[in-house]
């Protein structure tokens, strides 16, 4: 069974529909990136795989035992995350905030936070405040948060937005190196060339359509054509593509 299922799903906002007659399946060890043109519903999706909005009609369920606070999640970067006035320990410590039930994190909550900040190679920064780490650390921190709340599933939204070029290189590395343990990834991402590179699946929204399937099979569609003018830009796009 898969993590998530939707089944001719309508998606959208006070009765007005953003996606229509979608389906698919989020199965364990997935990576899926969902591209596509800004309005086409990325986020939309995004927020009905969290349980945030529920579909107008068809239907999203959960299997695998995966509850709806069970999913990580790493927003896109605000201004007021960047000034977080918390040390980064206590800002990774927050992602277990969903399953705490008294005053304090038990020991196995710190213990997972501790091991998520060395995950991510934050783990000599946890006494810093937040405000002062780069950019790229600031990110890695706030993935480390999104690992307390799972060990199944993390839903990341434009991860590299704002990031220079080799933060950007380290952070697709890091979720690539997640994902080869095991955790399901679904990713938003504007960069076409890098979702084709790292993912497994693709999901390209359009207005009136979708695609949905394999890296290589986006590469051979019409519309993977359209969006990737010099073609697979692997080196060997048969190396992975068909798992």
């Amino acid at each position: 069974m898969a993590l998530i299922s939707i089944d001719n799903a309508s998606i959208g906002y006070e009765g007005k529909t953003v996606l229509s007659g979608i389906s698919l399946k989020i199965r364990e060890k997935d990576y899926i990136c969902i591209v596509g043109e800004n309005g086409s519903g990325k986020t939309t999706l995004m927020k009905c795989m969290l349980g945030l909005i529920q579909p107008l009609s068809g239907k999203i369920t959960y299997g695998e035992g995966l509850k709806q606070n069970e999913i990580g999640y790493l927003p896109q970067q605000t201004v007021f995350q960047k000034d977080f006035p918390a040390c980064v320990s206590e800002v990774v410590m927050s992602g277990c905030l969903n399953k705490k039930h008294t005053l304090f994190y038990s020991k196995e909550q710190k213990e997972k936070a501790e091991k998520n900040m060395e995950l991510t190679g934050i783990y000599s920064m946890r006494k810093k405040c937040f405000r002062e780490l780069s950019g790229g650390q600031q990110q890695r921190a706030m993935l480390a948060r999104a690992l307390c709340a799972t060990s199944k599933l993390l839903i990341l939204d434009e991860p590299v937005t704002g990031l220079d070029p080799k933060a950007s290189s380290d952070m697709y590395a890091l979720i690539k190196n997640l994902n080869e343990n095991g955790i399901t990834i679904v990713m938003v991402s504007h960069d076409i060339t890098a979702a084709v590179n790292n993912a497994s699946k693709i999901l390209h929204l359009s207005r009136d359509s979708y695609f949905f399937g394999t890296a290589h099979q986006y590469l051979h569609s019409d519309i993977g054509k359209k969006f990737m003018i010099t073609g697979c830009p692997c080196d060997d796009c048969q190396h992975r593509h068909n798992s």
